[in-house]
């Protein structure tokens, strides 16, 4: 048997005095008060007055640990509670609950209980505030709770009961009510009680007197006495048909606060709100507060038909279905607040309670709807804001209340921000991960085009709905969130590659919760982390893949080399080649040909140590024939490209290499033909010596082409270093440095731009392109001059030799060297050439000398104004003696000084 000693450790009462030194944290000497409040609580006869009691004191007890920043404990009490009642040994859990509260709340000031008579109550100890107003009346010598204590607590006492709505996770199954259910009880109650309102009379109540304070008097009431709500001044000023007793008001705001039209309460459209009927014998006062209650059912009714209008809808998309979830579960928690109150009101008018019992007045009503109105507000305030909305905007417009300065308002938007957003994260994760898009309603911020083949499948395909990026979200993060999707997307169908992202499975675990990192990020970096890796992971493979198993490097170094004549031997090989052929009209050309030529000079050139991949795409290209042009007009090189590497070489790029190519290729051809111009020159100086009478227009063409030959150096300067060289470094550091595809892809746009624009490619150059190519044409002229003039000279000089060896023959045959006869003969072929062929050609010279030197200077005149600064510098040095400058200085001056003045600007 246990000793006295072990008993009294072991007794139901020391076991509770430790409880309470446990829970408040006394010491044994300080926590006798609170020892007897529990012992007068267990001891008493006290029954919950409705069979949610439990419910209530637990949801409380959750409340007021998730008010401290116990989370963790709210959810770990919520845990042990459903245990508790999953085992079935208490049949008293409510005062377990009840005790354990009481004892806990030594933070909270509370008011002393009015009829308490025991000593204990009388040393200080604070009264405790239910959450719930409607319990038994307080019976002598019996601890219970009464509608008095109860709104002791004030505005604080609703306020338990509605501020940890958006903080308890209690799902939408165990806290809503049905709407239908409570209607109808209540209509029930109208019709079954319709006739009692008519002798409500017949009960002894009590009721408020006065306007000026509505609490202040209470008149008492014996059965038949029909009770006025009005003070004598108001009588001679209002419509005093007939008055209604205050419960019956009351009665009917519960109706009012569902959206139902009560047989006092109804709604007025004209006024937009519900009223008392204006014949009812009602103060103005009470009107006017029963005016303010009764916003609470017309904010109801509006947040009610936004959801029944868009529930139904499925086109509104998951994200407005949430929205509606969300809507749904917060009005779950306000007919909670209408069933307590409808419970009071039926109580008080069954026990036959009034104000001076502490019963629910509608001044105690107004402090107990105070913070559903505000709930109520803001509902309604989401549900305008958010007509005509769906998706991505749907959650922009109800973050855009997420910096709201009230905490409370701020929890309640961000409940209601977890749930909508859920879907949407749902969507983002499958897409980041999978490069699944099950976007039926068009409501996710990243769109596809099923109708865009796999070749257009990265530029083409996926594209941003700008309109549903949540304002969360920056325009950075979904940029890569659309192009982590869409590399696992080109991935696999157009590289056929299957590799899994890394995380991705854990991903797929996380809890969908994990939706509010969405949007608060200003506290939280774990979305951004998020997104960053697999972003960067997602793209690193589709790199790696781009790289080595379709060669794109080595793609692009083939353009630079043969489209864009980088490969020198290559070029000049070709070019000699193909001399003869492209000279020909361009209908004369034959593809075949040209092909079997480019295949010659591969094996002739370095071209021939490239991969076997990249010759095989390279091939030979006619452009459009127009009349009157030759093979040099028509030729082009071409490059076949397909799979991947076509996202970044597209046809529209292809044809702006196939432009360019064109220009270098002109330009190479003027090289060429300055080269042999001056190789011509050197080798008839010597052989046209004979003839001193060509010694000024051999003068002459020698100046002439050493000014082409300055102008076509400086030009194939500029073009190869300045433009295709330095643009080459930059691009090859950027594709170097690139994050991702599109980064690739930008690159090589800007490389493409580039060159366009400095090669006088593009429209706000087409003038000075104009100009340069009439330059070239008048060096082509020149060579065809220069050609015909050596052709006649050379032929000349055939002549006199032809005639200085028949008089060397006549000499050692001993005749007469020559006649009178051949003597006139030849002098008369020598001054026609004199004067015909050498006049002839001295004035064509003269004449595209002069055309040659204008154009040149007009060029240089075009390129000083033009925006590029590089364009500019190379006026300078095409002009670098002011050769031209000093020929024409108005026409230089001019633009020089508005360039001046410019900068100085």
């Amino acid at each position: 048997m246990a000793s006295q000693g072990d008993y009294a450790v072991t007794s139901p009462s020391a076991i509770l005095q430790k409880l309470c030194c446990k829970i408040t944290g006394l010491p044994d000497d300080t926590v006798l008060p609170y020892y007897q409040l529990s012992l007068r609580i267990i001891s008493s006869k006290f029954s919950p007055a409705i069979e949610t009691d439990e419910f209530q004191v637990s949801e409380k007890i959750k409340r007021q640990l998730a008010r401290k920043g116990r989370e963790k404990d709210a959810a770990l009490f919520s845990e042990l509670h459903r245990k508790l009642k999953a085992q079935g040994v208490l049949h008293n859990r409510w005062a377990v609950l009840h005790l354990l509260m009481t004892l806990s709340d030594t933070g909270i000031k509370r008011q002393a209980a009015p009829s308490f008579d025991s000593s204990i109550f009388n040393k200080g100890l604070p009264a405790y505030a239910t959450s719930t107003p409607f319990h038994p009346t307080i019976r002598a010598n019996n601890l219970t709770l009464s509608g008095s204590t109860i709104l002791s607590g004030g505005s604080s006492g609703i306020s338990s009961i509605n501020s940890g709505l958006t903080s308890s996770t209690t799902p939408v199954a165990q806290s809503f009510i049905p709407s239908n259910a409570v209607v109808s009880v209540q209509n029930n109650r109208h019709e079954d009680k319709s006739n009692q309102r008519q002798n409500v009379g017949t009960k002894s109540q009590t009721i408020t007197l006065t306007n000026k304070n509505f609490e202040s008097a209470v008149v008492p009431r014996t059965p038949g006495t029909v009770v006025s709500t009005q003070t004598p001044a108001s009588r001679d000023k209002d419509n005093t048909s007939f008055e209604i007793p205050e419960n019956e008001l009351l009665k009917d705001l519960m109706f009012a606060f569902q959206g139902i039209e009560g047989r006092w309460i109804k709604f007025n459209s004209a006024k937009d709100g519900y009223r008392i009927e204006h014949q009812v014998g009602i103060p103005k006062s009470v009107r006017q507060l029963i005016s303010k209650l009764t916003e609470c059912g017309w904010l109801y009714n509006r947040t009610k038909s936004y959801i029944t209008s868009w529930s139904s809808d499925k086109a509104f998309g998951l994200v407005g279905q949430s929205f509606c979830a969300a809507l749904h579960q917060e009005l779950a928690e306000y007919y909670r607040f209408i069933t307590v109150m409808e419970a009071q009101v039926q109580h008080e008018r069954d026990q036959g309670i009034g104000d001076v019992n502490g019963g629910l007045t509608l001044r105690r009503l107004a402090v107990w709807t105070f913070d559903p109105l505000v709930r109520l507000k803001v509902l309604a305030a989401l549900v305008d804001v958010c007509k005509g909305k769906k998706g991505g905007a749907l959650a922009s417009a109800i973050y855009s209340y997420m910096q709201h300065g009230d905490p409370y308002v701020r929890s309640l938007i961000r409940h209601t921000l977890t749930m909508v957003f859920q879907p949407i994260y749902a969507t983002l994760v499958r897409w980041i991960y999978d490069g699944e898009l099950e976007d039926t309603y068009h409501e996710f911020f990243v769109a596809s085009d099923p109708t865009v083949n796999n070749d257009k499948l990265w530029n083409d395909k996926y594209s941003l709905r700008k309109t549903m990026i949540p304002t969360c979200l920056s325009i950075e993060q979904a940029r890569r969130i659309l192009l982590t999707g869409k590399s696992i997307n080109f991935l696999r169908q157009v590289c056929e590659d299957r590799t899994a992202t890394t995380g991705r499975e854990a991903a797929m675990d996380l809890d969908i919760s994990q939706a509010e990192t969405m949007f608060t990020q200003d506290v939280n970096s774990a979305f951004q982390q998020m997104i960053d890796t697999v972003y960067k992971e997602t793209s690193r493979n589709l790199l790696d893949v781009f790289h080595s198993k379709y060669k794109f490097l080595d793609h692009l170094k083939a353009m630079r080399r043969y489209l864009l004549l980088g490969q020198g031997d290559f070029i000049r090989h070709l070019m000699d080649l193909l001399e003869e052929d492209l000279a020909k009209p361009a209908s004369n050309l034959y593809l075949h040909n040209l092909t079997g030529i480019l295949e010659m000079a591969i094996r002739a050139t370095n071209a021939q140590y490239d991969d076997s991949d990249t010759l095989k795409r390279l091939d030979v290209r006619l452009l459009e024939v127009s009349p009157g042009d030759t093979g040099w007009d028509v030729f082009s090189l071409d490059y076949h490209v397909d799979g991947p590497i076509k996202t970044v070489f597209t046809p529209e790029s292809m044809i702006l290499y196939l432009r360019v190519f064109n220009f270098l290729w002109r330009a190479k051809r003027m090289e060429y033909i300055l080269a042999m111009i001056w190789k011509n020159q050197i080798s008839y100086a010597k052989s046209l010596k004979s003839i001193p009478e060509l010694n000024k227009i051999l003068h002459q063409c020698h100046i002439l082409g050493a000014e082409m030959v300055h102008f076509i150096q400086q030009v194939q300067y500029y073009i190869n270093f300045e433009v295709l060289e330095c643009s080459w470094d930059e691009l090859l550091t950027k594709v170097h440095e690139a994050e991702d595809l599109d980064h690739i892809i930008a690159a090589h746009q800007v490389f493409q731009d580039t060159v366009i624009s400095r090669c006088l490619l593009d429209e706000k150059s087409r003038a000075i392109l104009t100009q340069l190519r009439t330059i070239f044409d008048l060096i082509i002229q020149f060579q065809t001059a220069q050609r015909q003039f050596y052709e006649s000279a050379e032929l000349e000089v055939s002549f006199r030799d032809k005639f200085e060896k028949m008089k060397e023959k006549h000499t050692e045959e001993g005749d007469w060297a020559v006649t009178e006869v051949e003597v006139v003969e030849e002098q008369k072929r020598k001054d026609e050439f004199l004067n015909t062929v050498i006049p002839s050609t001295w004035a064509q010279l003269t004449v595209l000398s002069q055309s040659y030197q204008d154009m040149v200077q007009q060029f240089l005149v075009m390129l000083t104004c033009h925006p590029d600064v590089n364009l500019r510098f190379l006026s300078f040095r095409l002009d670098f003696n002011e050769n031209y400058k000093a020929r024409a200085p108005e026409q230089f001056n001019s633009p020089l000084m508005y360039q001046r003045t410019k900068r100085v600007r």
